[in-house]
């Protein structure tokens, strides 16, 4: 946010430490072996939007990356201190913030605890709600690398490479957005977001066996369509259902909903996103 003087604090494990000042150590198991699993949240003043979904995620995720979890990690505590850290850095409006659960140091590939810390970060926002692009994005495909469906591609890891790659891929090609696809070749999800289709009257997404990560905002969208009347269906999407739908937009828990205007010399429209975020927005911020 600008114009603020005071100095940024990260919370690590519970403790305000400042932001620029180094926090962990280089045998770090996040950074040795992308042994973590992270949460992105908004925030709007103190208040966390589904912040009990998000736990939920995460203690599942740590159960099946065999991770114990503290009482630093009960979700009182946690929400608690990430509260604190929002008071702390004077953020009072739209915050993106970012949690990293990591299993504690010891241990080459085969841990030697699976013990955990915690570290969240907070990051303002240029719009305290949910803010739909009015600029259509346009968006390719990546093609390099697939993505393999399995136990672990729902989870939301450390592990990021494959997304680096359509990142960079996304630069090269000049366009805003890339789709994932996964080794089946069907879309999966893009960089950071999962995938939404409409064709007909009816909305479609990637089923979670298709490889998506099992988005927060991805389940709420499903929710607030079928408040207002509106099928969704998770199912399988190839290029060529991409190309036959109505309209393409994309969903993660910071921004909502972002809509695409063009894959390829396809074009889309932006009606049902416009609607969903002017539903999700009226719910959570009133």
């Amino acid at each position: 946010m600008k114009g603020l003087k005071h100095k940024r604090f990260i919370c690590l494990n519970g403790e305000m430490l400042p932001a620029g000042k180094p926090s962990i150590v280089h045998v770090n198991r996040a950074f040795c072996y992308g042994d973590a699993l992270f949460e992105t949240i908004h925030a709007n003043g103190t208040k966390l939007q589904f912040f009990q979904e998000h736990y939920e995620r995460l203690e599942k995720s740590m159960i099946k990356l065999r991770m114990k979890k503290s009482s630093q990690l009960e979700v009182n505590a946690l929400e608690s201190a990430i509260v604190r850290l929002l008071n702390k850095n004077h953020l009072y409006q739209g915050v993106r913030v970012r949690l990293t659960v990591f299993r504690n140091s010891g241990g080459f590939y085969t841990p030697e605890t699976n013990d955990c810390s915690f570290l969240a970060e907070t990051i303002p926002l240029p719009h305290d709600q949910y803010h739909l692009n009015e600029k259509g994005l346009k968006a390719g495909m990546f093609t390099t690398l697939r993505k393999h469906p399995d136990e672990l591609s729902n989870l939301k890891t450390a592990n990021s490479l494959i997304y680096i790659m359509a990142g960079l891929h996304k630069k090269e090609a000049g366009v805003d957005e890339c789709i994932i696809l996964n080794t089946h070749d069907r879309l999966a999800e893009c960089i950071s977001s999962n995938i939404f289709i409409k064709k007909g009257g009816t909305l479609y997404t990637p089923e979670l066996d298709e490889g998506c990560v099992e988005g927060i905002m991805r389940s709420q969208i499903i929710r607030v369509a079928g408040q207002e009347g509106m099928e969704c269906k998770e199912s399988q999407i190839s290029e060529i259902d991409l190309l036959q739908a109505d309209e393409f937009f994309i969903t993660n828990s910071i921004t909502g909903i972002q809509w695409v205007v063009a894959y390829r010399q396809k074009r889309y429209f932006s009606k049902t996103a416009r609607m969903l975020i002017t539903s999700l927005n009226k719910e959570q911020f009133g």
